[in-house]
């Protein structure tokens, strides 16, 4: 998303997160509006309605016009929809987090739940126990299944055999890398689901 579509997504939040000024957005979608009007819908002061209302026509949502001594004010369906289609897509919505680490709370998990292996020579990590929550138990699982070979068939003594150099329970882990689809198991032999 650029810069000035973020600021613009920002500033639509800050101002609609303010519940008088959702109110105001909410009457003037159904009808003009002074700010006296305003004010004695909402039992506010005239004051607090015209700072309300600068903070929405900072975003073009409001439109004013004269009307003899007054200023009328009604909602812009227009620039309401064109923030919708600029802004509110889900690819839009989704490019918020570019430059959000989306691995970090993986990485997290990995490190709460490997320890180095004292016995090895090779700096192999070890799982200190299988993690009770879902979530992080398919994070330990697929990094189990980088252990294996895309496009190799393992025979179970050797998935086995390979599992219990990470942890001593390779029946559990054997059957939750099938449960959670990221091996595929038929008469014995074991392979690798491909991504």
């Amino acid at each position: 998303m650029k810069r000035e579509q973020f600021q613009t997504l920002l500033q639509f939040f800050k101002a609609l997160a303010d519940e008088s000024r959702l109110k105001i957005v909410g009457i003037l979608a159904n009808q003009e509006c002074s700010v006296e009007e305003l004010a004695a819908l909402m039992q506010l002061k005239e004051p607090t309605v015209s700072h309300h209302l600068a903070k929405l026509k900072e975003l073009n949502l409001v439109t004013m016009r004269p009307e003899g001594n007054s200023r009328l004010y009604q909602l812009d369906s227009e620039a309401l929809q064109n923030i919708s289609k600029e802004i509110f897509t889900p690819e839009k919505i989704a490019s918020l987090i570019e430059d959000v680490d989306t691995e970090a709370w993986e990485s997290k998990v990995l490190k709460n739940y490997l320890e180095d292996d004292i016995n090895s020579l090779n700096g192999v990590q070890r799982l200190k126990e299988i993690p009770a929550s879902r979530k992080k138990r398919l994070v330990i699982l697929k990094w189990l299944t980088s252990k294996f070979d895309p496009g190799v068939q393992y025979p179970e003594l050797t998935v086995n055999e390979i599992l219990k150099c990470y942890h001593p329970d390779c029946d559990t882990l054997r059957r939750e890398l099938i449960g959670y689809q990221l091996m595929q198991r038929e008469n014995g032999v074991y392979w690798r689901m491909t991504e």
